[in-house]
């Protein structure tokens, strides 16, 4: 959780400003507080995956790229994402992006410029993970797949 708030916190932020409905699945139980500050709604990751999905399906994901590496459930879940048209965001650069990327797998990092709003939230969210505050945060970058017939 640390790390999405980390790496994709801003862009989070800025998610649900614009209306979105963002729900944060994570593997580690930490205090949510982080990513409520977000506006986010944490779900827990091992429930997701072994669950059938209920309700509107997603129009997005986004995965980290060391879980998307280390979990064949996440790379599972990528694939099927992928087959129902969704926009799929990969960040953190940790993963083989080439199997779930596309076109945007092959190296090239899109940048999302945070809102000033963004920005401030996220430093919050930060401060509340206990996550390090970096000098860098006004960009955060990501690999995006657009949905297939899109």
């Amino acid at each position: 959780m640390a790390d999405a708030v980390r790496c994709a916190g801003g862009w989070l932020f800025d998610r649900v400003a614009a209306g979105w409905d963002v729900t944060v699945l994570t593997a580690d139980h930490a205090d949510p507080r982080p990513l409520r500050i977000l506006g986010a709604r944490p779900a827990d990751l091992h429930c997701a995956l072994s669950s059938p999905v209920r309700g509107p399906r997603p129009r997005a994901i986004a995965v980290c790229g060391g879980l998307y590496g280390s979990d064949p459930r996440v790379r599972r879940m990528v694939t099927r994402a992928r087959d129902e048209t969704v926009e799929i965001t990969l960040w953190d650069g940790t993963g083989p992006w080439e199997e779930a990327a596309g076109p945007a797998g092959e190296g090239e990092w899109l940048p999302h410029r945070l809102s000033v709003a963004a920005r401030a939230f996220k430093a919050q969210a930060m401060a509340a993970a206990a996550v390090p505050a970096d000098a860098s945060g006004t960009t955060e970058f990501f690999r995006r797949d657009e949905p297939v017939g899109a």
